[in-house]
């Protein structure tokens, strides 16, 4: 009764009570063990946790409450860098590895109070830094595709989860792709929504003008559930606006119905870049030319000339609000602590000790760019040039509804393959960037595989929004769903 149905299908069993909560969340607890040895998702399976949750929740229905969730009753993964009260939150990294939270993040407690089950912690590029999950202080994840392969990052731990079938639905967070290109990776629905439209409150902070959290799925239908019920205004998180949350499933619905055909902006810039792998372009361009046979969408031609300087926006912005932001974790007010001869040495022991070398890099090179002398040619000209970037798309959603475009330039490459040559990693990056930069949503949808090696591996198409219109790039991942793309 379980088995190949979505998350909202299983919800509405047990609103109906043909399932019981606890049914569900053994069966799934059950597939963590059976499969989670080889692809190493989880930092923490909550095990005893999501029983007792599957027992309140249960009792809830009994007496008629959750009648309005979406989710209710489903298990949900949580990336570890998302606070979770009396749950160990790790972010991947040594610093904070017996952390114990007070405390539940916005997003957590909303998928509570929607009687979601917290079945685990998933693993990430220690602090949210990397695009394979295998800058973890403990171990790397493995895609679900090839053990041999990564599955993208940071958030790579909920992507192979929800890719191998372990859970449904998880978070992630995603800076400047890290849940778009993990999706891609493992061959799952990722959503950024649009900075602000999910509280950031119980967000391991990386950088604060960036940082958002989205949902993981394996069909639309469950990504529009999982953001219905995170979306929304927050008190505490001061860049969430009051922008009302519509029921993403039946606007969707509405849309497909209605056979709304949208005019879909392909960036002539996108399709140009060195290093984007010609079957990954080629099945792209199929699901762009699919969309339009299809539905009727009507395919426009658009230049972005400015995201060519994403990437290295990104990469003064991000490490700088890194490095203020990482200065808390000093072996003083919480986390791991090595003594030294004195507090100096104190905290270079701690820090030396609990960050990893990525961590150590980004922080190397924001406080570069924030140092006297070097803050005006480098930071402050960052912050100037995102505005051309968000005024290009401005312009460019002037004459399109959406743009569509790769997610990734490449499949998901080998372990190991890139750790030597960080710019290499930084480039996996360079379909996902100009949007975070310019705060807008966008969705990775599963496109089809390619062959590599005599394995069938993921590709993914990105369909970008407008700000806080998630309910049309949802229905474009659904139409992109219903394409049934191989």
């Amino acid at each position: 009764m379980i088995e190949y149905k979505k998350a909202i299908e299983i919800s509405h069993l047990i609103k109906s009570k043909e399932l019981k909560v606890k049914e569900v969340v053994e069966y799934f607890l059950k597939t963590i063990k059976e499969k989670d040895d080889k692809i190493k998702a989880f930092i923490t399976i909550c095990e005893e946790e999501a029983i007792a949750q599957a027992e309140k929740v249960q009792e809830g229905i009994i007496k008629g409450e959750f009648s309005n969730s979406k989710i209710v009753g489903v298990p949900v993964a949580v990336k570890d860098n998302i606070v979770t009260q009396n749950i160990r939150t790790t972010c991947a990294s040594r610093i904070l590895e017996n952390w114990i939270p007070p405390y539940d993040a916005t997003v957590v407690k909303k998928l509570k109070s929607a009687g979601a089950i917290i079945i685990g912690k998933t693993n990430l590029d220690e602090f949210a830094m990397g695009s394979s999950t295998e800058n973890s202080a403990f171990f790397p994840t493995r895609n679900p595709f090839d053990l041999e392969r990564v599955p993208g990052g940071s958030s790579g731990g909920s992507a192979a989860a929800v890719g191998s079938g372990q859970v449904l639905l998880a978070l992630g967070s995603d800076t400047g792709g890290s849940i778009r290109q993990p999706a891609s990776f493992c061959g799952v629905f990722g959503l950024c929504p649009t900075y602000g439209r999910v509280s950031r409150f119980g967000l391991v902070a990386f950088a604060s003008s960036l940082d958002r959290i989205g949902p993981f799925s394996a069909s639309a239908d469950d990504c529009a559930a999982l953001l219905y019920h995170i979306a929304g205004y927050d008190p505490l998180d001061s860049t969430c606006p009051p922008v009302p949350v519509a029921d993403y499933i039946q606007v969707i619905n509405e849309m497909i119905d209605k056979k709304v055909k949208l005019k879909m902006g392909v960036p002539r810039e996108f399709f140009e870049v060195d290093g984007l792998d010609l079957k990954v372009k080629s099945k792209v361009l199929y699901a762009i030319e699919r969309l339009s046979s299809e539905f009727g969408f009507e395919i426009v031609e658009i230049s972005l000339p400015m995201v060519k300087y994403a990437l290295p926006i990104y990469y003064i912005i991000a490490p700088a609000e890194a490095s203020s932001n990482l200065a808390r974790y000093d072996g003083v007010k919480y986390g791991t602590r090595v003594e030294g001869e004195n507090i100096f040495d104190m905290y270079y022991k701690t820090r030396n000790a609990g960050f990893g070398d990525e961590v150590k890099r980004r922080i190397f090179i924001g406080t570069f760019v924030l140092s006297s002398g070097y803050y005006d040619a480098y930071y402050l000209k960052a912050q100037k040039a995102i505005t051309v970037v968000i005024k290009e798309f401005q312009e460019a959603f002037s004459k399109v509804d959406i743009i569509a475009c790769p997610t990734s330039p490449e499949v998901p490459f080998k372990l190991g393959e890139k750790t030597d040559d960080p710019i290499k990693m930084y480039l996996s990056d360079i379909f996902t960037i100009p949007s975070s930069i310019a705060g807008l949503p966008a969705i990775s949808c599963p496109a089809g595989f390619v062959l590599e090696d005599g394995k069938k591996l993921p590709v993914g198409l990105q369909v970008i929004g407008k700000p806080f219109d998630e309910a049309t790039i949802l229905f474009v991942a659904k139409c992109v769903e219903l394409l049934k793309l191989e």
